[in-house]
Parts: C-alpha cells; sequence; structure tokens
C-alpha cells in the first residue's frame, strides 16, 4: 500500500492511497514469500509543488517508491542478506498479527514509525532563554518601526 500526497492529481485535494495486491505471494524462483506480510509506504511527504495547487512526484521519487517495494519483495541473493530495511516516517513491512491488533485498519500510518526528532544538542533552556532575547529585540524594533510609521502617516494628514 502507497499512501500519496494531496494535490496529487487535477480533480481532487485529498491524498489517495494505491493498493496493489498479488493473488501469489509464495516463493518463486525470483520471490521470496511474502504470504502474511504487507508493505505500507507512506510517500505523503514525496513530491515537489509545480504550481499553487498542483504537486508532482518526481523520478526519484517514483523511483524511490519502487525500489522500496522491490527490495521488499525480492528474494535474498544466495548468501547474501535481504536489503530491505523499515524506514521510519516512509515504509515498514507489517505482517497479518500486526493488522489483527489494528483491527484490519490498512491505513499506513498505523503501522510507520514516526521520525525521530534530531536532537540539536543545545540545552532547551538555553534555547529558550536565546529565542525569548531574540524576541524581545524584534519587539522593540517593530515598536520602533510602529511609531515610525505613525510619525509619516501624520505628515501626510492621518492620524492614529
Amino acid at each position: 500500500m502507497v499512501s500519496l500526497p494531496a494535490q496529487l492529481f487535477y480533480n481532487t485535494q485529498i491524498p489517495a492511497c494505491l493498493w496493489f495486491l498479488a493473488r501469489n505471494k509464495t516463493e518463486t524462483s525470483k520471490f521470496r514469500n511474502r504470504t502474511n506480510e504487507i508493505l505500507f509506504i507512506d510517500a505523503r511527504e514525496l513530491g515537489t509543488m509545480i504550481s499553487r495547487k498542483q504537486k508532482e512526484l518526481t523520478e526519484i521519487d517514483i523511483a524511490k517508491i519502487a525500489d522500496t517495494y522491490h527490495t521488499w519483495r525480492n528474494k535474498v541473493p544466495e548468501g547474501g542478506v535481504w536489503l530491505y530495511k523499515d524506514i521510519p516516517a516512509f515504509c515498514k513491512s507489517a505482517n497479518i498479527q500486526d493488522v489483527r491488533k489494528n483491527n484490519y485498519i490498512l491505513t499506513p500510518g498505523r503501522y510507520i514509525d514516526f521520525k525521530e526528532a534530531e536532537d540539536d544538542g543545545v540545552d532547551f533552556a538555553d534555547k529558550m532563554q536565546l529565542l525569548t532575547i531574540t524576541l524581545k529585540q524584534q519587539m522593540q524594533k517593530a515598536n520602533v518601526i510602529d511609531e515610525a510609521i505613525k510619525v509619516n502617516l501624520a505628515k501626510i494628514g492621518y492620524e492614529l
């Protein structure tokens, strides 16, 4: 299942979800056994805006989705390592037990882990102190600009 970004289609602004179904998920010469597994891909953050109302998936975005699927589906090379990895905020391979636990709801967001917030290494108290100092400076500057606007308006006959 691939959850697509909003604004991808001309006739609707809502996001769409693609479902790819396979009759035979058993092992073949090229594919691994995927019985009782579902790959969820959250591509809502992909794409670029091509106008104010329309988003488009780039070739790189499409390749990322396709490569993820093929890596998940394909057989592990002999003596090799399965190259597929769950990526937080992008993809997750869920088994049927996970789906049962979620009452068979097939929304990718229920299964895909959130991306961990990056820590910038700055203590919260220090960051807040710096931000409040910056905000105070900006508010003082805004007051100076407001007074200049009032003076200029008074010069042309408009009082506030």
